[in-house]
């Protein structure tokens, strides 16, 4: 029973001693409620930022290298010097450059003046007018040739005269045969029968010559002469449809096949010329001379850069947790640490659709156009972007510096009886100094306290712990 007594003594003292201590706690806090920062809801205007960084680089930039070997002879610019597309930055001496582009001048002669015949000269529309009248004359008399082929070789006319020439031959033979006849008893070496017989073999070698035209012009055509009359129709037909081909392609003036082939072969001869120098492939400022007049330069040595600094433009990398807030057109603040103290304008003219994963991050890019920069701002230099994605008026605004995370949840500390009380919120857009408040139990002109002490985080007093 004493044992009892005792502990139940014990509990009230600790009862007693923790009402008082946690009065006392309540009272030292009051006491102290003049030390809070506080600040009132109010209403106002919000600027919602997503930052980066970036590099500034120039609207087009081209590094200028050499393509062939010689020796530098001539520098046309220094560097800051502003140069128009095709302006001539250095050229290499003629005595030093390759066989093959000392020779193309000669060559790019050439060319244009086949060019120019080919444009103004008529020789090739009579030329190919007179193939194709010619052809068309060999093709007749191939066609005239085959057809013949077809018949007996030779006409009526000459088939009578063949006829009429073996009927003679005949009488001569008769004749010089009657003649022999009266003569072949004589001696063998008499000069009489000597006569008659030649006369009478000479008479028989004439019939057999008759015959055998007369033979050849009654039979058809054997199977080689036709073989060879068809190939020389196929043959004039093929040079009769080429002359015709010829003929369309040039009857109206040049070809402009022919045209674009003059052309592209001037074009080839000025490029191979084109590499004793070097020429601005745009309008721009030249950043970098890397030559001077004697230097021995081989292709790919790196002689000037060029950069279009008419617009400059901030490239950055925008976590895919705020890419869908960005848009082209918005408005971008930007600062430099090279330039203090000025704040320069620009606008974003592109946003990337592809994202790049580095090291588990995924990052878009953005392009950011600078719209009032001046001669301080230059490329290579590293920028502080703020891209404004949201400006949002009158709205209840809340200190960032009063917004706590509390079990999960975002509260502030109003002060009641001089002790901080934590209230939860619910917070929409964000700039760097106030969110939107949205929702929650704080109304506008509520004191919230910016900075409550650590303790009051977990929601419990420090003796509670």
């Amino acid at each position: 029973m004493k044992r009892r007594t005792i502990i139940i003594i014990v509990i009230a003292a600790l009862a007693v001693g923790g009402y008082f201590g946690f009065k006392a706690w309540r009272d030292a806090q009051a006491a102290a409620g003049t030390t809070y920062q506080t600040e009132k809801i109010a209403r106002g205007s919000l600027t919602a930022l997503v930052g980066a960084t970036g590099t500034v680089r120039s609207n087009q930039t081209a590094v200028m290298a050499w393509q062939t070997t010689g020796q530098v002879g001539e520098i046309n610019v220094a560097t800051g010097e502003q140069v128009k597309e095709g302006d001539v930055l250095a050229s290499l001496r003629t005595s030093s450059l390759p066989q093959a582009v000392i020779l193309a001048q000669a060559d790019l002669v050439s060319a244009r003046r086949a060019l120019e015949n080919l444009q103004e000269s008529e020789i090739n529309q009579a030329q190919a007018q007179f193939n194709l009248a010619q052809a068309a004359e060999d093709l007749e008399d191939a066609k005239d040739k085959r057809a013949s082929k077809d018949y007996t070789r030779a006409s009526d006319l000459t088939l009578e005269e063949a006829r009429t020439n073996v009927a003679l031959a005949k009488e001569d033979v008769n004749k010089y045969e009657e003649i022999y006849d009266r003569v072949k008893g004589l001696d063998q070496d008499n000069t009489s029968r000597l006569n008659a017989y030649s006369a009478l073999l000479a008479a028989r070698r004439t019939l057999a010559r008759a015959e055998a035209n007369l033979a050849y012009l009654e039979g058809g055509p054997d199977p080689l002469e036709i073989v060879q009359a068809d190939a020389t129709l196929a043959l004039a037909q093929a040079k009769y449809d080429d002359a015709v081909r010829e003929w369309e392609r040039v009857k109206d003036g040049p070809d402009s096949d022919d045209i674009r082939a003059a052309e592209a072969r001037i074009a080839a001869i000025e490029a191979t010329l084109g590499l004793s120098s070097l020429t601005a492939p745009f309008n721009g400022t030249i950043t970098e001379v890397n030559a001077k007049i004697g230097d021995q330069v081989n292709p790919g040595t790196i002689s000037f850069r060029l950069d279009d600094l008419s617009r400059l433009l901030v490239d950055v990398q925008i976590p895919e947790a705020d890419i869908n807030r960005i848009s082209v057109g918005q408005p971008v603040t930007m600062t430099f640490d090279a330039i203090l103290d000025t704040e320069f304008n620009g606008e974003v003219i592109e946003v990337g659709r592809v994202g790049t994963a580095l090291t588990g991050i995924v990052n878009f890019e953005v392009t950011i156009e600078l719209t009032d920069a001046d001669e301080r701002v230059r490329p290579g230099m590293t920028a502080g972007v703020n891209i404004v994605v949201n400006q949002l008026e009158d709205v209840l605004l809340v200190p960032n510096r009063a917004v706590r995370l509390r079990e999960g949840k975002r509260v502030v500390y109003l002060l009641e009886n001089g002790v901080p009380t934590p209230v939860d919120i619910e917070i929409g857009a964000q700039s760097d100094m106030v969110s939107e408040l949205l929702g929650g139990e704080v109304k506008e002109g509520d004191l919230v306290v910016l900075n409550p002490p650590l303790q009051f985080e977990s929601g419990q007093p420090p003796f509670m712990r």
